[in-house]
């Protein structure tokens, strides 16, 4: 795509060359390992950084896509367009005050859970395999073996489109299965406030150790996907119930069923994601033809067709 040479040369007075990169593979920046290119491609420092960017995109009327870790997602083969934000090393810290820890945007969600725990604060242990980062977690309301991150949160610190910078209270959040108030507003989270109780470092160990042997025994984390495809459906699991209309290993193009886990649909080799979303229509059709039950994907679906 034709690159807007003004908002180009305005975006380096703001972000230093080395973290500015055109037309750059999403898919070396996706757990699933596919998607297109990225028009504007930048790695944000700090939450004046951000804010800069977004009041020059609102400017010039260009798109912004947060990535985050890049798990969750399916980036569409043509890329996406306009300015795609990943978190630079700089907003992944981590720090605590008594039984609160906050955490940039850009911190992996398994690090955050695993700093906890070395201080002995119980709450995260769900969260320890989760391939996302925080933010991504919090914009997700992302969970696992009964815990969700609607539990510990305690405010967000966000940018809006604007570039002006709020904080969010819990209440404010909106969290449900799988959603948070950040699918509306379309502001960009850059801190999360975690609270959490006093625990026993040993049994806090346990637990985690306990909950990533049961995700290296049971979900395919030796091969790319983007996390669980589906949302799990009203008294049913969807892994389950694919499972059961005989789906497991199901391919199309390079896009597979998981024989392991048939909740995860895999990238088993050169998939793209027209793979991956015409696998997901034969899921539903099948299933819903079998059981009577609607899957909705978990995984959002990023880019233009």
């Amino acid at each position: 795509m034709q690159k807007n040479k003004e908002f180009l040369s305005k975006i380096k007075k703001i972000i230093p060359c080395e973290r500015l990169f055109i037309d750059e593979p999403l898919a070396n920046h996706t757990t699933f390992r596919i998607g297109g290119p990225a028009d504007y491609f930048v790695l944000p420092s700090s939450i004046a950084e951000i804010a800069e960017l977004l009041k020059l995109a609102q400017e010039y009327n260009i798109s912004v896509t947060v990535l985050g870790n890049g798990s969750n997602v399916l980036v569409l083969d043509s890329g996406i367009r306009g300015l795609v934000l990943k978190f630079a090393k700089e907003m992944s810290y981590i720090r605590h005050e008594g039984h609160h820890v906050f955490a940039g945007a850009g911190a992996l969600l398994c690090d955050v859970s695993r700093y906890a725990a070395e201080l002995g604060l119980a709450g995260m242990e769900f969260a320890v395999g989760i391939p996302g980062s925080i933010g991504g977690s919090v914009f997700m309301n992302a969970g696992a073996y009964e815990g969700e991150m609607s539990n510990i949160v305690v405010s967000v610190t966000a940018v809006c489109k604007d570039g002006s910078i709020q904080r969010f209270n819990k209440e404010e959040l909106q969290f449900s299965y799988r959603h948070s108030i950040f699918h509306e507003n379309h502001c960009t989270i850059c801190e999360v406030e975690l609270a959490f109780q006093n625990g026993e470092h040993t049994l806090i160990r346990s637990k985690m150790g306990d909950f990533t042997t049961k995700r290296e025994t049971k979900q395919p984390l030796e091969v790319p996907s983007a996390g669980s495809t589906f949302k799990r459906p009203p008294g049913h699991f969807a892994g389950t119930l694919i499972e059961q209309t005989g789906l497991k290993g199901l391919t199309i193009g390079g896009a597979q069923v998981s024989p392991k886990h048939a909740g995860f649909i895999i990238n088993a080799g050169g998939a793209t994601a027209q793979d991956v979303l015409n696998l997901i229509k034969e899921v539903q059709r099948r299933v819903h033809e079998k059981h009577g039950v609607m899957l909705y994907p978990e995984v959002r679906t990023l880019g233009e067709p």
